[in-house]
């Protein structure tokens, strides 16, 4: 006698499971795509920092060229007679009789 196997028709869950875990990793692909440690959000928030810390390290750096120039006007080879007049007032207190002194704050 011969035995003649038929194929088994596959249940409605076997048929639905495939194309399910198929969706289920999409959506676990994409959520993590948008949310993850290294995802769109995270991108868009590391650019925005960037940017601030550029321009805090622009404003940095143009504070620092101005004290840069006050320090080369003190500096023995170019004494700058006025500046340092200003700075021995600003720190002394120190004024002649009569006399008015109007100290400006852009430059301390």
């Amino acid at each position: 006698m011969i035995q003649v196997r038929t194929a088994k028709q596959p249940t409605t869950t076997q048929r639905l499971i495939k194309p399910l875990m198929g969706m289920l990793m999409v959506f676990y692909i994409g959520y993590h795509a948008l949310h993850g440690e290294r995802g769109l959000y995270a991108l868009m928030r590391e650019r925005r920092e960037l940017t601030a810390l550029q321009a805090e390290y622009e404003a940095t750096k143009t504070e620092r060229e101005k004290l840069e120039l006050r320090v080369s006007h003190l500096r023995n080879g170019s004494l700058d007679r006025d500046l340092l007049d200003e700075q021995m007032r600003r720190m002394l207190g120190v004024m002649k009789k009569g006399e008015i002194v109007v100290l400006s704050e852009d430059r301390g």
